[in-house]
């Protein structure tokens, strides 16, 4: 099956982006966390906690005031602050957009709070936070997110983590919001959910990209998610630009008006405001790359593979001539180039002195992008085969193939390329420098990544072949998935074809929204994704689909299927 070189050519960017992956009921919290009480004049986008550590967390709130405010805070063991450990007071000011940020430090490892803060006699909502625990730790469980597109849909997922008790911290990967303008992407249905975006323009400015968090920040979901929990939080290509490196975007036109730097900086000091993010100095504010330990079980390392030492992403059409034809010779050379970086030497050399320094039994990193490889064979790639039509081969092949004709028989022969150019296999030497890392300190690797708005798992193998450690995907709370690339095929049907297209995907859900419940004890970590029915319906039911694990210790890594249902809850086969 032919195709002319235009359309060829078309396909080989959209593929090198990001169109062969998709991307492109509610209650409160429970245990004394009480939901924001939107008719509170003063405490609008609610109550947050973050970044915990054994003594310390970070504590959250913006005041809806048009001149600065000071703003009084308290800590305590219960809900009803009777049992206050803690207090003090800070100043909201214009400089910082009314937020007001604590790092309230001489707390207890191991330890549930209670905060609330005062402002102009106004008492805001009360959240629960948690430290991280110092010792004796038997099991972690977190709660991952990732793409949470506010026009798209109702952030269920993040409710549905909310009602939980037995999570010690929600873990977003990024693209918390989205920057496009009002008639951008995953807009259709946005005015009937009453979920425009604000501002209608695109976010260039600090005030955009203010107003843009505050929307989110006024959704009830949401707000109920970080009243509580305490989140652990990085960002994503969304909170700048789309495909954003280090010195531009794809979805950023340079011009002397709106240049790439300003539009960053201000991106960057929107977001310290808004999040609940233990900041560094001033003049690192970039730099968010942080380690936490929960005891000895688990580390857990944010790594920002995004913004802070990320080159150009390369282009699948720059190595197609005027005739169409794909030098995968010279695209390949141009791939494995060591001086190609996805995080930057200093980051790397940090994330190997962290790891060395861990007793941890797991190492989990927390970062954007897949870094299992997605490689397409050939014609897939360059546009000869749908991955629809390439699964009918590979079918063929396995039940009569005496049906295949030479030509077909020498397409399902052909190489495979790495094609998504936005994640890891973008940056391959990277990948084999994080591989190496691990398999000189002989750490038991986890890797979650968020980004393709999809669910996968994948074992990883460094280039012998070897294996290193597991992947574990987490879906969007809201954004869509790759059942807007095939409208009429089934969702299994869909993870079927990936899985005979890409042999390294154990596991694909490739149509639901929802999150990842991440399980830790000394022998195993426990993988659990939790989906919601809709995200375009304010009622929803919220099941878990697949469940994977795998063990720590050497020749035990790899992703084995649970036995039992996840988290003592039924659970579903999605």
């Amino acid at each position: 099956m032919s195709r002319p070189v235009s359309s060829r050519r078309n396909f080989l960017r959209q593929a090198g982006s990001s169109v062969l992956l998709g991307v492109a009921g509610v209650g409160s919290a429970g245990d004394g966390a009480r939901v924001p009480d939107p008719a509170n004049p003063l405490f609008l986008h609610g109550v947050a906690s973050g970044d915990p550590l054994s003594d310390r967390v970070i504590l959250w709130t913006r005041v809806s005031v048009e001149a600065a405010v000071e703003v009084g805070w308290a800590v305590a063991l219960d809900a009803d602050m009777r049992k206050v450990v803690a207090s003090g007071s800070a100043r909201a000011v214009a400089e910082r957009d009314f937020t007001v940020k604590v790092d309230v430090s001489g707390l207890l490892p191991g330890q549930t709070y209670f905060y609330r803060f005062l402002a102009d006699g106004i008492e805001s909502p009360v959240g629960r936070t948690r430290t991280l625990p110092a010792a004796g730790v038997e099991q972690v469980r977190l709660a991952v997110f990732s793409c949470a597109n506010y026009p798209a849909g109702y952030f269920h997922a993040y409710a549905d983590a909310a009602l939980r008790d037995d999570i010690d911290a929600a873990v977003h990967l990024g693209d918390y919001i989205y920057e496009y303008e009002r008639t951008g992407y995953a807009c259709g249905k946005a005015a009937a959910l009453g979920r425009l975006s604000e501002p209608p323009c695109a976010l260039m400015a600090l005030d955009d990209y203010r107003t843009r968090y505050a929307q989110y920040r006024g959704d009830r979901d949401l707000q109920a998610l970080h009243a509580a929990v305490p989140m652990i939080a990085v960002w994503d290509d969304h909170e700048f630009a789309d495909d954003t490196w280090r010195d531009g975007a794809a979805g950023h036109e340079e011009t002397p008006a709106h240049p790439f730097a300003a539009r960053k900086a201000a991106a960057i000091q929107a977001y310290h405001e808004w999040m609940p993010i233990r900041s560094s100095s001033p003049d690192q504010l970039d730099h968010i790359y942080r380690s936490f330990d929960f005891g000895q079980l688990l580390s857990l390392h944010m790594l920002d593979t995004r913004l802070v030492g990320r080159d150009k992403q390369l282009d699948m059409a720059d190595f197609c001539d005027a005739k169409g034809r794909f030098d995968a010779g010279a695209y390949h050379q141009a791939l494995a180039s060591p001086a190609r970086s996805m995080m930057g030497q200093d980051q790397l050399q940090w994330l190997e002195q962290q790891c060395a320094a861990s007793s941890a039994r797991w190492q989990v990193l927390g970062q954007q992008v897949l870094m299992a490889p997605m490689e397409f064979p050939l014609p897939v790639a360059c546009g000869e085969l749908s991955v629809e039509e390439y699964a009918t081969l590979k079918e063929v092949e396995r039940a009569v193939p005496e049906r295949l004709s030479a030509a077909e028989r020498a397409q399902l022969c052909a190489p495979s390329l790495p094609c998504y150019l936005d994640s890891w296999d973008g940056y391959p030497h990277t990948r084999a420098q994080v591989f190496d890392i691990m398999r000189r300190q002989r750490k038991n690797l986890v890797v979650l990544a968020g980004d393709s708005h999809n669910a996968w798992a994948s074992n990883l193998h460094d280039a012998r072949g070897q294996l290193c450690g597991v992947e574990f995907a987490v879906p969007s709370v809201s954004s869509p998935g790759l059942e807007c690339r095939y409208p009429d095929t089934p969702a299994p049907e869909v993870a079927r074809m990936y899985q005979q297209a890409v042999p390294s995907v154990f596991y694909a859900q490739t149509s639901k929204r929802g999150y990842l419940l991440l399980t830790a004890t000394d022998t195993e970590v426990r993988a659990d994704w939790r989906f919601v029915s809709t995200v375009e319906d304010r009622n929803y039911q919220a099941v878990f689909g697949r469940s994977l694990r795998t063990f720590a210790g050497p020749g035990r890594q790899g992703l084995q299927d649970c036995a039992s249902l996840p988290c003592n809850s039924p659970a579903s086969l999605l």
